[in-house]
């Protein structure tokens, strides 16, 4: 085993933000963190009490040691990771560009929850611990949605749910329903359900029909009728709540094609048109 030499100096890692020349409210950092991999996380006791209603998990007293020149160094089991997640919502410092995986982020809202920190004000819209979670949303949009449902994140679960659109709800394990728990579970199977029936309920209504007249009567009305309410039943068969407004307006415009009327053309131009209006206006979160 190599013996330290007496000139060689000794390295640590530092946090890239939390450094010990960084002031904050123009106070100097009197207290150092280190992570379980000896991350030296330079902070300021008084922004870490404040943020905890259990100083700290009983780690911090509430009145600073005496002071005698040195900075007091805490041990915490965290990797440096989620202690840096975690140490960036409490100063409400941007972190989402350090891009930290799903499980860091998730291991950070339960570490924030154990220190006492309140994840309704760090996790609140626009702060920097709500965007990061939301910019989780688009590649793991259920596991960010259980995390949100799971500490009653109402205002993260909420634009979380609009990229659930296409998940098979039929796909939630027994293990993933117990942690987003039956309230937000109900809130997502109900977006699903009324989503699909408003669907439904806009296609019952086909195309509303003209005077007859001698190259259009009655019964060829009827037949547009006819492969409208067909069309709509392939489309009601296979819809999902995220049906795109190209997908369902094109077989709908197709139907144009066996029609000779020009005023039976222009009413089936009219009644997609509202109902592509109408399918943009439903709700698409929870």
């Amino acid at each position: 085993m190599e013996r330290p030499h007496a000139d060689r100096p000794i390295t640590v890692d530092v946090s890239t933000t939390f450094q010990p020349n960084v002031l904050v409210d123009n106070v100097p950092p009197d207290l150092i963190l280190i992570s379980s991999d000896q991350v030296y996380f330079y902070v300021h006791r008084h922004r870490l009490l404040a943020a905890s209603c259990n100083t700290f998990n009983g780690l911090l007293t509430p009145t600073p040691p005496p002071d005698d020149g040195s900075t007091q160094t805490m041990p915490v089991p965290e990797p440096s990771d989620v202690l840096n997640v975690v140490v960036h919502a409490i100063y409400h410092i941007p972190v989402a560009q350090f891009m930290p995986p799903f499980e860091t982020v998730s291991a950070a809202f339960d570490a924030l929850v154990g220190y006492g920190a309140s994840l309704q004000q760090l996790a609140a819209p626009g702060s920097p611990l709500y965007i990061l979670v939301l910019s989780q949303a688009p590649l793991r949009p259920i596991d960010a949605y259980a995390l949100a449902a799971h500490y009653d994140l109402i205002a993260l679960a909420t634009p979380i749910s609009a990229h659930l659109l296409a998940y098979t709800l039929s796909s939630v394990t027994d293990e993933l329903a117990a942690r987003i728990g039956p309230i937000y579970l109900k809130r997502l199977f109900f977006l699903h359900h009324g989503r699909t029936e408003a669907l439904k309920a806009l296609l019952l209504r086909p195309p509303q029909g003209h005077e007859p007249m001698r190259d259009c009567d009655v019964i060829q009305q009827q037949r547009l009728t006819r492969a409208w309410a067909l069309a709509s039943a392939h489309l009601v068969w296979d819809a999902r709540p995220n049906i795109s407004i190209n997908m369902l307006q094109a077989p709908l415009l197709q139907l144009e094609r066996e029609l000779s009327c020009a005023l039976c053309k222009q009413a089936l131009r009219d009644r997609v048109s509202v109902l592509v209006r109408e399918w943009a206006s439903i709700k698409v979160t929870i």
